[in-house]
């Protein structure tokens, strides 16, 4: 490990450390625009300079030097002062001075490093060049006159999201950033270039001119878009959240974000319930809580009475209908909404067990019917990384563009029993060897998959590569819940009362009873129910979340609901004094206490510890995987449908659809 001196102070880095590194390792701060942790070395703004001995009588880059031992740093001299001061000049010379109007202002790396370490003043009297604008889609908005050319937009979308659609034009002063013909990104990560480029030239489409950041709250919670448990920030101001950005958890999400997470938001004022309603002949109409409520109670259920939770469903509002539920004698509960049944005697079996950061580490992976591109977005750009790192990759199921090299072993199930002899070498000699269950295979390939344990020896010291994808944000805590009747929803269509809480995806013709809708979409759900209760999406309620690899997350309210809706724990708690079965909690804090009781894994945030098990059941597989269970990436819940962001997106980039630009 090379030890070296950064203005005098002595610090040790790692080897293959940078300069730039070991600057900031020693509290030195290293101005940067084209420099990013997690990309490849660019070099080229050259704005990290600093001078170091021994080497050339001259400022050199940081983020480019490798850093040695007895090597000397300085980072304040007046030759790296005037350096800086020269190249911010330069970079500032054909730069817009529209930061009044521009979407990037008052959080720009461009403004505050001008600030820091800009002359004041400029002597460039020539015209300033100017740059036409570029299309990248709908969730993108260039201003190409901004750019200072860092590339790492550039970089971002050929490593991390693997969709090689940005790149570089013509040379020199002339030199501009361009998608593929200009047409729209085709990448579901293409949001992230928005928070990497360190200044306005790309910006949120859809959050153009909406607001300036000073003006906005902060809350910090938890994406229910699919089963990552993306850590975000929601921005909002009064009544409406207007931005969603991704907060860092290198466990997690690193820093990036769906498109899906971040622009989701805008469906969150649209299609809403804000009132109960009762279907009186046939149609709904606007009711009182205590009429709603009455015509519930109303109804003779003889202790037939059933909970079907959707995909974005908080844990405390599963918990508070299962309370309801049960107090009033029946115990019918499901959460895979879509019919799907597998065997949960160990929640181990159906666990992303290696964890998303730990998927980074395999040599060899097996993908079983999962189309881990839509599935899980940033588990996939994992894969990327073990593949770097010399990961071979294999795949059953029909093939699709995973944005990386896969050998296609078919669609057939029955090759889980009876792998090629060269795959089954592979994963022989591989010291980490990983097989990922997505949920094309999960219902008939399931007891297959887990057959591979054994058979490939995935389970070893120190490592478990055995993972099952969910595409669910409520599904890992509903199964923990208890939410997993054993034949699937067909063990409930027989229910004289069922609560449906936010579940869109169910085939509602399979139930005859009387059917309580509680969500906050006027959506499928709300449409066959025979009362309709108005719930708290997940960005009006604090709630607890655990993703696909069983980690315990809590997620804060950012705004309140609209109307008359409420939060849905507190809908089961008054609907329980109607209905004789009164609850025993009063507040969320009693509440948790009460589900902490009962499943004591929830009560501390981070991953929980199934205890590795395989359930008994039959390890043969026979049928094909005719496709993947996402037919759109952009409309999977209430939210993305009602979102005109993600209906323009599905149109565009899922189906095809052209859209002319204004001045078109």
């Amino acid at each position: 490990m090379p030890k070296l001196k950064v203005d005098g102070i002595e610090v040790e880095v790692p080897q293959g450390a940078t300069v730039l590194q070991a600057c900031e390792a020693a509290g030195k701060e290293i101005p940067r625009f084209c420099y990013h942790e997690r990309l490849s070395i660019a070099g080229n703004c050259r704005m990290c300079l600093v001078e170091v001995k021994p080497g050339p009588p001259k400022p050199q880059a940081s983020c480019a030097l490798p850093a040695a031992d007895n090597q000397e740093v300085f980072t304040t001299t007046p030759m790296v002062k005037n350096a800086r001061e020269g190249i911010m000049e330069f970079l500032l010379i054909n730069h817009p001075l529209d930061c009044p109007i521009c979407d990037q202002g008052g959080e720009c790396d461009l403004q505050d490093q001008s600030v820091a370490y800009g002359r004041g003043q400029s002597r460039y009297a020539e015209n300033k060049r100017a740059v036409t604008e570029k299309y990248m889609g709908p969730i993108v908005k260039t201003i190409m006159t901004r750019c200072i050319q860092c590339t790492r937009c550039i970089r971002f979308a050929e490593e991390v999201a693997g969709v090689e659609e940005i790149g570089a034009i013509y040379r020199g002063e002339n030199m501009q950033i361009t998608s593929y013909l200009e047409e729209a990104v085709t990448s579901e990560l293409s949001g992230n270039v928005v928070d990497l480029c360190p200044v306005g030239a790309l910006t949120s489409k859809p959050y153009q001119y909406e607001a300036r950041p000073w003006e906005l709250r902060r809350t910090l919670t938890i994406d229910v878009m699919d089963a990552v448990g993306t850590n975000i920030r929601l921005d909002s101001r009064g009544r409406q959240v207007l931005r969603c950005v991704p907060r860092i958890n290198e466990d997690v999400n690193e820093e990036w974000a769906s498109d899906k997470t971040r622009h989701a938001i805008d469906g969150l004022v649209r299609r809403r319930l804000d009132k109960p309603y009762v279907r009186v002949n046939g149609k709904l109409l606007p009711a009182t809580w205590d009429e709603a409520f009455a015509a519930i109670a109303a109804v003779d259920h003889g202790g037939s009475v059933a909970a079907v939770a959707g995909d974005l469903v908080d844990c405390e509002t599963m918990y508070a209908a299962k309370a309801l539920v049960r107090s009033l004698g029946s115990s019918l509960l499901e959460g895979r909404q879509t019919g799907m049944a597998y065997d949960t005697s160990s929640l181990a079996a159906v666990n992303f067990n290696t964890t998303i950061a730990g998927t980074e580490e395999a040599d060899a992976i097996l993908l079983v019917g999962t189309n881990l591109r839509w599935e899980a977005p940033l588990v996939n750009t994992r894969v990327r990384k073990a593949i770097k790192r010399g990961a071979k990759v294999f795949a059953v199921g029909p093939e699709t563009e995973l944005t990386y090299k896969v050998e296609w072993l078919g669609h057939d199930l029955s090759v889980l029993g009876d792998l090629p002899d060269t795959v089954a070498k592979i994963f022989a000699d591989a010291g980490k060897p990983m097989v990922i269950v997505g949920g094309a295979a999960l219902k008939d390939g399931h007891g297959a998959a887990l057959k591979l344990v054994e058979t490939l020896n995935l389970v070893r010291n120190g490592w478990n590569g055995f993972n099952v994808v969910h595409m669910a944000a409520a599904r890992m805590g509903g199964l923990m819940l208890g939410y997993a009747a054993k034949g699937g929803i067909a063990d409930l269509t027989h229910a004289k009362l069922t609560f449906f809480l936010g579940a869109d995806e169910v085939d509602y013709s399979r139930f005859g009873g009387f059917k309580v809708y509680v969500g906050h979409h006027g959506d499928a759900g709300a449409a066959h129910a025979d009362v309709v209760l108005p719930g708290a999406s997940y960005a009006e309620k604090s709630g607890t979340w655990v993703n696909l690899e069983g980690r315990v997350q809590r997620g804060e309210r950012a705004v309140f609901p609209p109307g008359d809706a409420r939060e849905d724990w507190s809908i089961f708690r008054a609907l329980s004094d109607v209905m004789g079965a009164r609850l025993p909690f009063d507040s969320l804090a009693g509440l948790r206490e009460e589900m902490y009781g009962e499943v004591p894994a929830l009560r501390h945030e981070g991953l929980v510890s199934f205890g590795w098990s395989v359930p008994a059941i039959d390890g043969s597989a026979s049928g094909t995987i005719g496709g993947y269970p996402i037919k759109d990436f952009y409309l999977t819940n209430a939210i993305c449908r009602a979102s005109p962001t993600m209906q323009r997106c599905s149109a565009e980039l899922v189906h095809g659809e052209t859209f002319a630009e204004a001045a078109e």
